[in-house]
């Protein structure tokens, strides 16, 4: 832990020395919240305000408004992470993007009492003004991951660009956020989908709090990639996040289903009695550190009794599956849905010939072959060879099945993307995550991905262009970009995001019947 914390102070320390412009704090740095006077600093025209607690929680309990203080707390750091397998940090290796050139990233200390932080990034505080407000949940699956665990997801950038406020935050993972344990009744009745009780715990301290800093709490998207987008697909289904916000962006992570009951709640039993506990409401789950409930848990995955933490259809928290079909409640919520061409193949280095990759094609599809690779062809007659196997089906699947739940309801639109951009400098092609810096108009930031060539600049003015009229308006169009038809089941536009974006109408329908029964 020590060292751990020695890396954060490090990282902070280096982080504030290259700032480019001057940092300071004081009394007009200060915000008077619902709970207590918290002071940041202020970074050119940005106020920014970091590691913030929204909520408090005990062990395996819903999450609680946080309690008032008195006097001054200072919020200039990022907050803890949740607790997580070391094995999905970045000092070691990330489950969900490794972008192979090493320990990069900055480590923040977990802490399980403690992680329930969010962070601000304002062009104002305390000045009338009421900014739209992009609340940003990270990636990382149900299981790793934090809301600064890549560079690109500081909101200072976005923040100024837009006039906008930035919201990001921290949230319980794995077995501590994703853990059925409803099994045991009692006081653990609600022990259920506690990370994205977590998530609107974080919204409602949002929408009591943020016109403080210069936000709209009438005016809130939320947004998230991979898991993100997942926790994101859940809170539109949740009765409880109903009115926390307003539009909502799915990048990578369209979840149409969750987890029910009865896969779940044996888990929940099991994990109970693995530790010695009754498997009643009378386990006792504190005496335990996070490794020993860890360890609890990769010996029951040992013989075969896994919990997947993810989200659960629990009935109460979660009614239903979010989209299958899409949820009521949402109804009104315009959505921005899309992926990455090549999502999880990261190195697209091999040059193929066509006989090469239909050879590829066969070995992985069999008697489908002939089929796959004419509706390759069909859909990207200008593809080189190598395309064909580097191509993602699964995730593009997932999207284009949510916008069109989400058009049968006839409701607030959704609109499509397909981000097939890639950078001259490497070979990651267009990967999973790749749009994050572009996005979040942070190129220089993550130069490793992008090259920070002048062409990546200039896609990323487009594209986060793209996402602050979406923030602002529920419409990704702006000027310079060809019309973006809302996605239905008749024209099935997709918007392809590069150098040169171009909308296409169900290009790709016959690969994605094929990708549904595969995925």
């Amino acid at each position: 832990m020590k060292k751990q914390i020695s890396i954060w102070i490090l990282s902070l320390l280096t982080a504030l020395s290259i700032t480019a412009q001057p940092i300071t704090s004081g009394k007009h740095t200060r915000v008077e919240t619902v709970y207590g006077t918290v002071e940041g600093y202020q970074d050119g025209s940005i106020f920014t305000f970091k590691g913030i607690q929204y909520a408090r929680a005990e062990r395996f309990m819903p999450p609680q408004a946080p309690e008032k203080f008195t006097g001054v707390r200072q919020c200039k750091v990022y907050g803890p992470q949740a607790p997580q397998n070391e094995s999905l940090k970045w000092n070691d290796r990330n489950s969900q993007t490794d972008y192979g050139f090493g320990n990069q990233f900055t480590v923040e200390p977990m802490d399980e009492k403690s992680c329930l932080v969010l962070n601000v990034w304002t062009p104002g505080i305390n000045d009338g003004k009421r900014r739209p407000v992009f609340v940003w949940i990270h990636g990382g699956g149900y299981t790793g991951g934090s809301c600064h665990d890549l560079p690109c997801y500081e909101g200072r950038a976005l923040a100024e660009a837009g006039d906008i406020v930035v919201v990001s935050l921290n949230h319980r993972l794995n077995v501590l956020g994703y853990a059925n344990l409803t099994g045991l009744g009692g006081k653990y009745a609600q022990s259920v989908n506690l990370g994205q009780q977590d998530i609107v715990k974080a919204l409602e301290w949002v929408r009591d709090n943020i016109a403080f800093f210069g936000g709209d709490s009438n005016e809130v998207t939320i947004g998230g990639q991979s898991g993100g987008g997942g926790k994101v697909s859940t809170l539109m289904a949740m009765p409880s996040a109903k009115g926390l916000f307003k539009r909502a962006i799915v990048q990578s992570g369209s979840s149409l289903r969750q987890a029910l009951p009865e896969q779940t709640r044996p888990f929940g039993i099991a994990f109970a009695q693995e530790l010695g506990q009754p498997a009643t409401a009378e386990a006792d789950f504190s005496k335990f550190t996070y490794e020993e409930l860890n360890y609890a848990v990769s010996r029951l995955n040992q013989r075969g009794i896994r919990s997947g933490f993810s989200p659960v259809v629990d009935g109460e928290i979660l009614p239903q599956h979010p989209f299958e079909p899409a949820s009521p409640i949402s109804k009104d919520v315009p959505m921005l849905i899309g992926t990455d061409f090549n999502e999880f193949t990261f190195d697209i280095s091999r040059d193929m010939t066509w006989e090469e990759a239909e050879t590829a094609v066969r070995q992985r599809q069999g008697d489908r072959a002939d089929q796959y690779i004419a509706a390759f062809k069909k859909a990207y007659p200008n593809a080189e060879p190598k395309e064909m196997t580097y191509v993602d089906t699964g995730f593009r699947a997932g999207a284009v099945r949510q916008a069109a739940a989400k058009a049968a309801q006839g409701g607030a639109p959704a609109y499509l993307y397909l981000f097939t951009w890639k950078p001259e400098s490497n070979a990651l092609g267009a990967s999973h995550g790749m749009e994050l810096p572009f996005m979040l108009h942070n190129v220089s930031l993550q130069r490793e991905m992008t090259g920070a060539s002048p062409a990546a600049y200039k896609f990323e003015k487009l594209v986060s262009s793209i996402w602050l009229a979406f923030i602002k308006t529920g419409n990704p169009n702006i000027k310079g970009l060809p019309k973006w038809e809302p996605y239905n089941e008749q024209t099935g536009v997709t918007m392809i995001l590069d150098n040169k974006c171009y909308p296409l109408q169900h290009h790709d329908k016959e690969l994605m019947q094929m990708s549904r029964s595969i995925w």
